[in-house]
Formats: C-alpha cells, structure tokens, sequence
C-alpha cells in the first residue's frame, strides 16, 4: 500500500512515528537516503532474516522506499514483508526521487571521487579470472585462466589504453571431478594441439580504445572495448561490450562475455574448417569467455 510524501512527513512528526527502510544497496544508501531511514538491501538473500532480527514484533510499522516510480525494488521489498507476515507495511508512492520532489529532507554522502586525470590502475591478479568453455559434439568442459599483470591507463579522466597479460601456464579444467582426467585435459590444452604453452607460454590483450556507450540502465554494458589479442604469437583485432563500474575504494571492476574463434590464431585441432571426416572428434572452433578484470584502489 502507497503513502504519498506528505502523509509520510505527517507520520514522522507524530509521537509514533513509523520505521523508514531503504531497500537499495548500501552504496546507494551511502550516496543518499530519507534523513533517519534504515538501510536493508531487498537484493540480499539474508533481507527477510535481517529485518525479522532488527525487528521481532511484525506488527511494527514499515514504510520501505526504492528509487522511483519506474522501478520495482520497493513493490518487491513490501511483498517479502507481508508474505513473511508483517502487517503494518507501507511504500513511498515514487520512492526516493518523489521524496526528494516534495522537500522531504534526505541525507548526502560523500560522493565517490572520481577518477585521477591521469593515473595507470594496476590488475589486481588475485580479483581477476577469465573464464572459458570449449565443446564438442556430445560434451563441453569449462575452465578458468588467470592474468599474470596488466595495468589500464586514464588520460584526463577518461580510459584511454591498457594490457593484460595471461598466464597460460594457469590453464585449468573447472568441470571435470577426476583430477587425472582433468590433468590431461589440461595437458592437452597446453599442448601443440591447441595453445603451445611451452613456446607461448604468455598471451597478451592490448585494449587499443575504451568508448562509452550510451545506456538506458545500469547492469547492461557501458563502454565499447576495442583492441588487439596476441594469442600463439599470432595478433589479431577484438572488440566487444563490457560492463566497467568503479567501487567506493576507488577500484574498478570490469566484466564482459563474448565469444573467439580460436582458428584465427592457429589453433586448428579438430576444427572442420581444416580437417575431413572428424566424426565424433570434431571440436567446436568458438571459445566463450567471461572476462572478469579489477584494478587495485
């Protein structure tokens, strides 16, 4: 049930006020808020269990607010509550955006800095992991490689170049239970056949422009990614949307999917593009990845 900003104004001048709740991230809630409002993300699996500690008695009085009218967060928040038998539960009509429109007073934090005009973020290796699956006719398996550095470069306050350089050495099976089985599979990977590590045991993306992209949303890719992967000693051009977000301590993490074929740096084996008559040995000649890339603070 809806309560318009006023009402609400009204409600907490009263000598039993209700309990105002933001049910957005904690980052939200640390860049603006309701003045005096409790933060318990509805996104969070532990939110019933947070709210049932915080308040036992579920005949108290809940006003929970999302951020406007367009988006759902509160509607999903109010529903949790009253399915889980909380009985006083209401929601601000436009959530915060219309709060802030009727002079309801909130609190601002300190935004998040932005970015040095120019700087080089250096690749948190550790944070950092590209995951890949590779298939067959009847099977496919999937693993993980891991950055060995890389760095991104800003210019003026806007990404301008970078590198990430993989360790192929790391080349690991995530799907297969029996370590022996998994142990030539990798094997196999590592191998003439496919990535040649003993040779290349190094593979390099070099990020030649990073554009933003116009978006309509967050949680959709934001910047158009464009550069060059040296993969077997063979360089060739990529391109592709990816998802950049900056954290509070001033770190960046990016993520993108996107597909390869890996036959464009030499990587023949099984492909039917080269080879007559593989039967059941015929091996996909498309990698997906899953690029998860972050910077230290």
């Amino acid at each position: 049930m809806n309560i318009t900003p006023s009402e609400l104004q009204k409600l907490l001048g009263s000598a039993n006020p209700p309990v105002v709740i933001d049910v957005l991230t904690p980052e939200a809630h640390a860049e603006e808020h309701v003045e005096g409002s409790e933060n318990f993300c509805v996104y969070e699996s532990a939110f019933l269990s947070k709210i049932g500690a915080r308040f036992p008695d579920k005949s108290a009085s809940l006003v929970v607010y999302g951020a406007g009218a367009t988006t759902r967060e509160a509607e999903l928040a109010e529903g949790k509550l009253l399915a889980a038998g909380f009985t006083r539960v209401q929601s601000i009509a436009g959530g915060l955006d219309a709060w802030k429109q009727s002079g309801g007073r909130i609190f601002a934090g300190p935004q998040i800095p932005l970015p040095a005009q120019t700087a080089s973020l250096e690749v948190d290796t550790a944070q950092s992991v590209i995951f890949w699956t590779g298939q067959n006719l009847f099977n496919h398996h999937t693993g993980t490689i891991r950055p060995a550095s890389g760095s991104i470069e800003i210019k003026e306050g806007v990404f301008v170049s970078g590198k990430v350089t993989l360790d192929m050495n790391s080349v690991a099976c995530t799907d297969i239970a029996d370590s022996a089985m998994a142990a030539m599979l990798v094997g196999h990977l590592q191998s003439e056949d496919f990535f040649a590590v003993d040779r290349f045991p190094a593979a390099e993306f070099l990020f030649h422009k990073i554009t933003p992209l116009p978006v309509s949303r967050p949680g959709i890719p934001n910047f158009e990614v464009a550069g060059s992967l040296t993969l077997r000693g063979i360089t060739r051009d990529m391109a592709f949307p990816a998802s950049i977000a900056r954290k509070q301590d001033g770190s960046f993490s990016a993520q993108a999917f996107l597909e390869m074929d890996r036959t464009d740096w030499g990587v023949l084996y099984g492909s039917s593009k080269f080879f007559a008559r593989l039967s059941e040995h015929v091996v996909n000649d498309h990698i997906h990845l899953h690029l998860k890339i972050a910077t230290k603070a």
